[in-house]
């Protein structure tokens, strides 16, 4: 029998009401630079790489795979600030099993970006092939993409914030770009094959290992603020990676974390997943679900999760949509299995809920109707639901009559207009988020 979308022929969903939902808006505090550019040259001046630096140096630059605020801008600029210290800088791809884990494919995940060798004005050199750095003390070998590590210099480049699927004083940054991204797919899969210790632990070392073992120049350090805004960019030097200074930044980006304005949910509705949102797809620092320990402190429990789409930027990598119950036939048809295997199948212990799949419905309207009827709430007129557009994207939100009496009292939170039907299209899709707000402009 072939494998589909679940047909309503019981109709089990036609039934369900809808709540009528009222839109939302959260404040969080608001760091953030306005001038990018200047800032990333501020901070590149801040250490000593022009001495560094002598005339035609190759200098590798890491990029990643996430969507991080004004990437291309920054690499454009750091590209710029080396050519006018005389330097040849080129982009090397740092991500470990994502794009397929393929030359090709973390080319394009890097492009689709818009980190484009048009637009940064330097060469992209993707390869998988590492060099064997040396081995830590307990037997871990440490890898370096082997492109980067015949260059006279590189510059660690990530973003700063809260990982996915651990807690630790340095979680996802510097030390990841280093340990994992750099490390290409053959490190990303020797961490992960040592479990969370490979990640709470061994990271940092491997970070460290690596600074003293190859050219590292410095670390660019991008903390965002929770309107996926740049907040700070910070220059670190090369024995500030998985030390002190990279534990600080650590500590800031997790102050600034955004959350949703509850502590439970009947329902949560993810209108998109995405790799350029989240490592997970969806970040289990906002939804919660995470396998491999406690949940994070700033994640809501939500009984049932839909989620509707994913991402052109994904590539078809849909990790997370384990984290669901329901999708839709869309999304399934956008899943690209190859690329979604080879990222949880090299993620390991923390992705081994993240490729499964969720029940399919035909439609987005049946997705949520689905989630309400299974949410465990008598009345299904009471339900406490919730939508969001992603779990990057927490500033205006949807959600029924029923959850706002259960709004956390620490939250900012401000009701714009007042609960309109629920949301959706003539075809039963849920009307896009920037319609919604368009409409209370």
């Amino acid at each position: 029998m072939a494998f589909g979308p679940y047909r309503d022929t019981y109709h089990l969903f036609s039934s369900v009401p809808l709540p009528p939902l009222q839109l939302l808006r959260q404040r969080f505090q608001r760091p953030r630079l306005d001038d990018i550019a200047d800032s990333v040259v501020k901070a590149i001046e801040s250490q000593t790489l022009r001495e560094q630096i002598r005339p035609g140096a190759r200098i590798a630059i890491s990029v990643g795979s996430r969507g991080i605020a004004h990437l291309a801008l920054i690499v454009r600029t750091v590209a710029s600030t080396l050519k006018h210290y005389g330097a040849e800088p080129f982009i090397v791809p740092a991500m470990g099993s994502h794009g397929g884990a393929t030359p090709e494919g973390q080319r394009t995940v890097v492009e689709s970006l818009g980190v484009t060798e048009e637009y940064c004005g330097v060469p992209i050199i993707s390869s998988l092939e590492v060099d064997l750095l040396g081995t830590l003390p307990n037997g871990l070998p440490v890898y370096i993409d082997r492109v980067a590590n015949a260059a006279d210099g590189i510059i660690v480049l990530n973003r700063i914030k809260p990982h996915t699927d651990f807690s630790a004083p340095v979680e996802s940054g510097l030390s990841k770009m280093l340990a994992i991204g750099l490390g290409k797919h053959k490190g990303a899969l020797t961490l992960h094959s040592w479990g969370l210790d490979g990640l709470r632990v061994q990271i940092p070392e491997v970070a460290k290992f690596s600074v003293a073992h190859a050219a590292i120049l410095c670390g660019l350090a991008i903390v965002e603020n929770a309107y996926d805004e740049v907040a700070e960019v910070v220059c670190v030097p090369p024995d500030g990676i998985g030390t002190e200074p990279e534990r600080l930044l650590s500590d800031w980006a997790r102050a600034l974390m955004p959350r949703l304005p509850w502590d439970d949910l009947d329902v949560l509705v993810v209108d998109e997943l995405g790799k350029n949102i989240s490592g997970a797809g969806m970040d289990p620092n906002i939804i919660g679900r995470i396998r491999s320990g406690p949940q994070k402190q700033t994640a809501v429990e939500a009984t049932a999760i839909a989620v509707l789409r994913l991402t052109e930027a994904s590539h078809g990598n849909a990790i997370g949509l384990g984290l669901a119950d329901f999708t839709t036939a869309q999304l399934y048809e956008q899943l690209d299995s190859q690329s979604l295997y080879i990222n949880s199948l090299t993620a390991g212990v923390i992705a081994l809920n993240s490729a499964k799949l969720p029940l399919i419905l035909e439609t987005e309207r049946e997705a949520v109707a689905a989630a309400i009827r299974s949410c465990g709430r008598p009345d299904l007129t009471q339900v406490r639901l919730a939508r969001i557009k992603n779990t990057l994207s927490l500033e205006y939100l949807l959600a029924s009559p029923a959850s706002l009496e259960y709004l956390r009292p620490d939250c900012d939170i401000e009701l714009l207009g007042t609960a309109e039907p629920f949301y959706l299209t003539d075809d039963n899709a849920l009307t896009p988020f920037e319609h919604i707000l368009r409409s209370h402009a």
